[in-house]
């Protein structure tokens, strides 16, 4: 993105790209079918399990102020109207644990006031958010999106960890006080009495570690031996809404032989209860805050602006990475005006906001890329049998499939070229080019599956219909309610773990635990390019440096009023990045630590792995369904860059005169780990190198990890 800084700029040129295609977004969307529900439903549940749970932590974190009602209505106002008149439909609006975090502060402050008290915290946050928006209209306007490359790897990956050590420490905290009395319970009841109490504890940690650990297992589901791929695929992406289900029914198993309140469930008022709808006239009572705290909601409103800048543009971003060949324009700078306007909104009724969420938003891009993938392939099987019939060669049944590709195609002038058609068909080695076809020799969806690029199917209804079911929940609320509290702290620590591989800080501090002697280890699996490109001391110091500044970001919500300000320290980050480090580090190193993109490398063993073993890391499409589930970071939702494998062979013959793969794997080693095991080389590599091979340069180097400087 080109950074500029003329004022409305950036937001008329996203107007004028995203109008050219509004028509397209709505079409694309219903041409798609009852096909649309199945994205649709994975995002829907991808969302609206979270913001449950968040809701149970504000209504405890509030003293019931706010519940799971306002974090779902909020979520559904705020997705139903970004899905008709955002710039992204992409981009997946909700109630996000910043927010949680944020509000928390803020109840805190104003329960401590005595002229404002808990009373007023509502139409407090509505000045706060009206301060929030005025600056997020000034960001938009100023262009202040189009820098938003200058939060690095580092800020990144900083955030998500310390959100999920957040997590982490919600689930501990919600379950130490299963053990308690709860803060609005009565002391009295006979599920307070000691024995109760401890009966009550123990039973939330079998149902917390229950849906932690079906949860966690539910997600590895694709590599299950056991199943149809199409059991295990949708095990694995809706495993944890049925482990929520699962659980909430082993929850009443001992019921009529316990007190009633065992185990305690999520507690929210339905939302036609009586006294439900005090938080929506909060705007009646704005007036009644104290000028001095209405100027003084600046001060939180700049954090909230701060995070609501960040999160929400790296959602956008990463919900449009390169790898996804969208073909349609962004809108950073309008979505960041539009979102000042959903806060003001959200403000005024007395709910949180909503917006733009990781890893939410980069999951519904890819879940619509396996809905394209499904679309296309189906219509070019279709053509290439049709052809097959005919007796026709094999180039032409690849010209026809070139033809349906296109017809599948809906070229426009606003539309970004597409970056690749349908990849180059390499059917010379099979000799038969010229000849009739028939399956026993062209596996036709097999080769489809190869020839197809990434793409994704834009449009608007998938948005609207997930948030149109969150809405939905709302009314749902009875039934929501039979949810045990544990069930909710197993999952945020289910969040906690989910967030973290991928994660290049958590893998970096992995590294500094592992004994030297086996660190080896970790070129035997696909990791990161520092590993081999960077020394181990340098990692190290790296890795000691962001822990450090992680933990200080850490401590700051711990304290009562500083606590707000966590944020400044995110944004420090930037200054902190491009002017310290730089003093402290090589310029190469920094490249290669704070990435710009997640670049792995393929394992380094001495049995290569076979073909078939390389390409199970994406999914098959005929067997799972999934697109991409392999090559896309749990953390962030990042694309994985695999660079090209530098491989070194036994005998002085020429790579490209080995007859087969299975020989020439049969003939490889891995000379790092031959180097870090201190084992001799059997032979001089290719090249006549006297080091292993840069993943970035090709260049002959030794391997760093197991330097110290």
């Amino acid at each position: 993105m080109e950074e500029s800084f003329v004022p409305f700029r950036g937001i008329k040129n996203d107007l004028q790209g995203r109008l050219m295609c509004y028509k397209q977004d709505w079409t694309s969307g219903f041409s798609a079918g009852f096909r649309i529900l199945a994205p649709t439903m994975y995002i829907f549940f991808a969302s609206a399990i979270p913001v449950i749970a968040f809701g149970e932590q504000l209504e405890r974190d509030t003293d019931g102020t706010l519940t799971a009602v306002q974090t779902l209505a909020s979520t559904a106002l705020c997705g139903i109207i970004h899905s008709f008149i955002g710039g992204q439909p992409l981009l997946i609006l909700g109630v996000a644990e910043p927010t949680v975090i944020m509000y928390t502060f803020m109840f805190n402050f104003a329960k401590s006031r005595p002229d404002l008290g808990s009373k007023l915290f509502l139409a407090w946050t509505g000045w706060v958010c009206l301060w929030t928006a005025i600056l997020l209209f000034l960001l938009a306007i100023l262009g202040a999106c189009s820098i938003i490359n200058r939060f690095t790897r580092i800020a990144g990956e900083l955030f998500g960890l310390l959100i999920a050590m957040l997590f982490m420490q919600e689930a501990i905290k919600g379950l130490v006080d299963e053990f308690h009395i709860s803060g609005r319970g009565n002391p009295n009841l006979i599920e307070f009495q000691p024995s109760w109490r401890f009966a009550n504890g123990m039973f939330a940690l079998v149902l917390s570690f229950g849906l932690l650990h079906t949860a966690l297992r539910s997600r590895k589901a694709r590599a299950w031996r056991y199943g149809s791929g199409s059991l295990r695929g949708f095990i694995a992406d809706y495993g944890v809404p049925l482990m929520v289900l699962v659980w909430t029914a082993v929850s009443y198993i001992p019921h009529g032989s316990i007190p009633k309140g065992i185990p305690r469930r999520l507690l929210s008022p339905n939302p036609w209860s009586p006294g439900a709808y005090e938080n929506w006239t909060v705007i009646k009572d704005m007036f009644n805050v104290p000028v001095l705290y209405i100027i003084g909601a600046f001060i939180p409103a700049t954090m909230i602006a701060v995070l609501y800048y960040f999160d929400h543009s790296v959602a956008s971003q990463l919900a449009q990475q390169s790898e996804f060949n969208l073909r349609k324009p962004s809108a950073f700078h309008y979505d960041l005006l539009l979102l000042g306007f959903l806060v003001i909104i959200c403000g005024l009724i007395g709910i949180p906001p909503s917006n733009g969420v990781i890893p939410q938003s980069p999951m519904h891009t890819k879940s619509l890329a396996t809905l394209k993938h499904q679309l296309l392939r189906n219509k070019l099987v279709t053509a290439a049998r049709k052809c097959m019939s005919r007796n026709l060669s094999l180039g032409q049944v690849y010209g026809s499939m070139q033809e349906a590709y296109q017809q599948m195609q809906s070229p426009q002038t606003y539309q970004e070229p597409l970056a690749q058609g349908l990849k180059e068909f390499k059917a010379s080695s099979m000799g038969i080019i010229e000849g009739p076809v028939d399956e026993k020799v062209f596996d036709i969806e097999k080769e489809v599956d190869d020839l197809l690029p990434v793409e994704v199917k834009e449009q608007r209804l998938s948005n609207l219909l997930q948030a149109i079911l969150v809405g939905g929940c709302v009314a749902a609320m009875p039934a929501l309610k039979m949810i045990p509290t544990a069930v909710l702290w197993g999952y945020f620590a289910y969040m906690a773990i989910e967030s973290l591989p991928g994660n290049q800080f958590w893998e970096r501090i992995l590294l500094l635990f592992t004994a030297p002697s086996r660190r080896y280890k970790v070129l035997e699996d696909y990791h990161a390019t520092f590993v081999e490109t960077v020394p181990f001391k340098t990692i190290a110091v790296f890795t000691i440096f962001q822990t450090a500044y992680l933990l200080v970001c850490f401590g700051i919500t711990w304290v009562p009023l500083a606590g707000v300000l966590f944020p400044l320290m995110i944004m420090l980050l930037v200054p902190v990045r491009q002017y310290i480090l730089p003093k402290f580090f090589k310029g190469a190193h920094l490249q290669d630590l704070d990435a710009a993109e997640y670049e792995e490398v393929p394992a380094l063993s001495f049995n290569r792995p076979s073909e078939r073993e390389m390409s199970s890391r994406t999914a098959s499409f005929a067997d799972d369904g999934e697109i991409l589930d392999g090559m896309v970071t749990r953390s962030r939702g990042e694309i994985r860059r695999i660079c090209s494998l530098k491989l070194t062979s036994d005998s002085a013959t020429p790579i490209k005169e080995f007859k087969s793969f299975h020989s020439f794997s049969d003939k490889l080693y891995s000379p790092r780990v031959s180097e870090l095991k201190a084992e001799q080389s059997p032979s001089p590599r290719v090249g006549g190198g006297k080091g292993p091979f840069s993943p970035r340069t090709g260049e002959v180097k030794p391997s760093n990890l197991s330097k110290t400087g």
